[in-house]
């Protein structure tokens, strides 16, 4: 059995201390929805800008490419496991640029996914470009994708439109990037904001579900879950981003900060909409629980 590198009091938060090809292949967990934030191999020694400053664009040695064959084998080994410990009508969703998107798009078709939408998350403060030689880079592609193609999966259409002002919501999101709030334990170079990740939960699960991020970082995914009522595995090989994910999570144990943090969720009308939501959103009986 596994041992946890952390688990939660209330047992909805648990983290994983190691590399996700070896992790995932000592566990026979079936989860509801899978986010996963992959390498995107841009590490290339590249530069760009950050709060004023020209910065390195290179995130470590887990981010530089090796070529085409190397990107498209990583992504197949790893889309191969994860597919085995999804749920039959289980979704996927896989954010990246055009670094690492069309590998990742063209793999989930070898291996049986059926590709829903290619999200494009549009951020309202993208660093400039400073070298003016291109049009400044300003949008991430996320792949939301059902595990089988004959398998229905769920979608909130009703509650993604109420969020949309009564409109149809489209594949285009305009949302920012992290926030300083959400850095309050410490930064992550490729975190993703509170307010992407809760979109993308309560649009495809329901209450009480199991959701798994193989690339957790600073688990944004399970913050994000756990605000709303949801459950969480996560796991990588960094111990300072696991450290840095227990923090979080400790955080919102506070009852203060849990509501500070659920407030800032933005997009529906009012503040305590998404409380009243929750309230009254009908909870999945999942009893069963990775023995972890």
């Amino acid at each position: 059995m596994i041992k946890p590198y952390f688990k939660s009091q209330d047992k909805n938060f648990i983290l994983l201390l190691g590399d996700v090809f070896d992790v995932l292949q000592e566990f026979d967990f079936k989860f509801d929805m899978v986010f996963a934030d992959p390498p995107y191999f841009l590490s290339n020694d590249g530069l760009t800008i950050k709060n004023g400053k020209i910065t390195s664009v290179n995130k470590g040695e887990w981010d530089k490419s090796f070529g085409i064959e190397f990107i498209n084998e990583f992504n197949r080994k790893w889309l191969k496991l994860i597919r085995d410990k999804m749920k039959e009508d289980a979704t996927i969703w896989i954010s990246g640029t055009m670094h690492n998107i069309f590998s990742i798009g063209q793999i989930l078709t070898e291996l049986g996914f059926r590709i829903l939408n290619v999200i494009t998350w549009q951020k309202t403060n993208p660093p400039p470009n400073f070298s003016c030689r291109y049009f400044t880079h300003s949008t991430e592609q996320i792949i939301w994708a059902r595990k089988n193609e004959k398998v229905a999966h769920f979608f909130n259409y009703d509650l993604m439109k109420e969020i949309n002002q009564g409109k149809q919501m489209s594949d285009v999101w305009l949302l920012p990037s992290v926030a300083k709030w959400e850095k309050s334990c410490g930064k992550h170079p490729t975190q993703k904001p509170l307010i992407l990740l809760s979109r993308i939960i309560l649009s495809s699960t329901k209450k009480g579900a199991w959701i798994l991020d193989p690339f957790t970082g600073s688990s944004t995914t399970g913050i994000a879950a756990n605000l709303l009522e949801r459950r969480f595995v996560g796991i990588d090989n960094n111990e300072d981003y696991l450290k840095l994910s227990k923090c979080r999570k400790l955080e919102i144990e506070n009852d203060i900060k849990f509501r500070r943090l659920q407030n800032k969720i933005q997009g529906l009308k009012e503040r305590e909409q998404l409380q009243l939501f929750l309230t009254n959103e009908p909870k999945v009986d999942y009893n069963i629980s990775p023995e972890f």
